[in-house]
């Protein structure tokens, strides 16, 4: 696994541990607890996400802040380098 996915696997870890809590929390709104982690998680992907564009490009393309089609270029982040 190249440094790329390993980032990109990190990355999506701790999104989908943010969404199942987010999840959780829509039938349990007081969990103060549930609420906390979900947080925890939102902020250990924030690093690796700026990580993650800084060497590879945005993740999606609301990221871009210009007119041109950088996201485009290059592999898409589920594609392994060996198949560009």
């Amino acid at each position: 696994m190249t440094k790329r996915e390993t980032l990109l696997k990190k990355i999506s870890t701790y999104q989908f541990a943010a969404l199942d809590m987010q999840i959780y929390l829509d039938t349990h709104p007081n969990d103060r607890a549930a609420l906390e982690k979900a947080e925890k998680y939102k902020a250990m992907a924030r690093p690796l996400i700026e990580q993650y564009e800084e060497q590879y490009g945005p993740l999606t393309k609301k990221v871009t802040d210009t007119n041109t089609w950088t996201w485009v270029k290059g592999p898409w982040p589920w594609e392994s380098e060996d198949d560009c």
